[in-house]
């Protein structure tokens, strides 16, 4: 498994998109039951920070009855006595650095039901040498109240549930300072009150052998300064970085986390997810965009707090003279699909405050992009309604229902009873970082493409159902529509022919 991806694009440049090695799509529509919100009630925007590196919740100060006791003079006695013990066995690591054998493939393989927790101090790590610590498929594993750290994972793999084994649970826990991603995820993984920190590549990469994710929690979490290792960089166009990166997972409540400084986006859902609920988050000050939402379905993002992102990357971009509204909501060929089950059939982003980002929400897509197509270099993928990618060939994809299935849409985004707030003296630029966008290039590719010249900008602007209401807006806001060379002020996006933020108010002089 690999993931790879691009970064951002425009015009008829040729897309860099995420590439794995899985070998088809199996996602279908309507797969999997799509999990309740009992838990998830709307929460106010995030006032208050999960602080969960810094003072993290302690484990157990004595062994509970029934443990076996881990000794960390003792190396590789994690991985031998979980070797040597039924599934179900509870173990209790002593305070002190816990070491497993010096060989990258020594590993904890655990057992169906295991439970792991760390007394205060206790530390596994891997040294730089183990390339993982806990692997294997067994159900239903808790990590809890342990730091783990030092691990050497090659790209894209994880260090904890490196084998993306179902059920497991991590909580109170710190997965830091490893190569690769901190850890992988299963169907009906939580992750909850942990410290995602300093890893190279992901704090998590939320992908699964056979796209089988459903059912995933993410909750009350601190996810900081992930990327280290700067694989925008090492790989240009990647696309392979972030505080969390989201494939093919179907119903995700992600609430109550602050998530900041890492190097790229903070959240990425990328690759045919659906259903997700963002919500009561803090997104602060990610090198790149705070949320991007691409290539998906049918979302809620509403009461989060998203400040000071996007600086690092949308600045890198304006220097350069690229004029793209590179943004810190990014909503990219993703939209709501009624025909795919969840608990809602449209991207709304309601009840959030964006403070002193780079640029607001741009709703994007990529006319050239489409299942089949070679732009689309997501191998093998078709999107959630097609089930056989070849069906999307010249003659069929030019007429229904293909020549709508086909695509990935940017539709159904309901944006309202937001607050933006620019002061430019704050985030430091005059015009480029001030702008809300609608908009596709003019498609030319490939030469059988049913979607060429301007019809997908047409459709994205005025046929999709995409739409701005009932908004506050502090500063000097702009809007652009269609193509980067349409820029307009907050008169003319509420005018004819946009009839754009309706019920919204305006006050250009006042900043964040």
């Amino acid at each position: 498994m690999g993931i790879k991806r691009r970064h951002w694009a425009w015009a008829a440049a040729p897309l860099a998109l995420v590439l794995l090695t899985a070998t088809g799509c199996t996602s279908t529509p309507g797969a999997g039951a799509a999990p309740t919100d009992a838990s998830s009630a709307s929460r106010a925007p995030a006032t208050s920070v999960a602080r969960v590196c810094a003072k993290p919740a302690a484990g157990p100060a004595k062994a509970p009855a029934g443990a076996v006791t881990v000794d960390p003079g003792v190396v590789g006695d994690l991985a031998e006595k979980t070797k040597s013990s039924p599934p179900g066995t509870t173990f209790w690591l002593r305070p002190g650095t816990h070491r497993l054998e010096p060989d990258r493939y020594a590993q904890v393989i655990a057992k169906q039901g295991n439970r792991y927790l760390g007394a205060p101090g206790a530390v596994l790590d891997g040294g730089k040498k183990n390339n993982y610590a806990f692997s294997g498929t067994a159900r239903d594993v808790t990590i809890r109240s342990l730091t783990v750290q030092h691990f050497a994972a090659p790209p894209d793999e994880g260090v904890v549930n490196h084998d993306m084994a179902d059920g497991w649970l991590i909580e109170h826990a710190k997965i830091q300072y490893n190569s690769g991603a901190g850890l992988m995820a299963g169907a009906h993984q939580h992750v909850r009150a942990s410290c995602l920190r300093g890893n190279g590549q992901y704090g998590m990469n939320a992908y699964k052998t056979g796209d089988s994710i459903r059912g995933l929690v993410v909750e009350d979490n601190e996810i900081v300064g992930n990327n280290t290792d700067d694989w925008e960089r090492r790989k240009p166009g990647c696309g392979c970085t972030g505080g969390i990166k989201f494939w093919a997972v179907n119903g995700a409540e992600i609430r109550g986390n602050w998530v900041h400084d890492n190097r790229g986006a903070g959240l990425w859902a990328d690759n045919n997810n659906n259903d997700f609920r963002i919500e009561g988050n803090l997104l602060e000050a990610n090198d790149g965009a705070a949320l991007m939402y691409e290539t998906s379905y049918n979302a809620v993002i509403r009461n989060n707090t998203v400040r000071r992102n996007n600086w690092v990357e949308g600045r890198k971009y304006a220097d350069r003279g690229d004029n793209f509204p590179y943004a810190t909501i990014y909503v990219s060929e993703a939209g709501g699909e009624p025909r795919i089950r969840a608990r809602t059939d449209k991207i709304e982003i309601r009840g959030n405050v964006l403070e002193n980002n780079w640029n607001g929400i741009t709703l994007w897509e990529n006319a050239d992009r489409f299942c089949n197509s070679p732009a689309n270099t997501s191998t093998g993928y078709c999107t959630l309604l097609v089930k056989d990618t070849k069906r999307c060939a010249k003659p069929a994809i030019a007429t229904a229902p293909l020549y709508a299935d086909c695509r990935w849409k940017t539709q159904r985004v309901d944006i309202h009873d937001n607050r933006f707030l620019l002061d430019t003296s704050v985030v430091k630029c005059e015009t480029e970082c001030g702008r809300m966008a609608v908009l596709a290039n003019y498609g030319t590719y490939p030469k059988w493409s049913p979607y060429k010249g301007k019809r997908v900008a047409d459709a994205i602007a005025h046929k999709q159902h995409n739409r701005w209401h009932d908004n506050v807006y502090g500063g000097p806001w702009s809007f652009v529509a269609e193509n980067t060379d349409q820029r307009f002020d907050s008169v003319q996006w509420q005018g004819t022919p946009y009839r754009q933020d309706a019920g919204s108010t305006f006050t250009p002089r006042a900043g964040g």
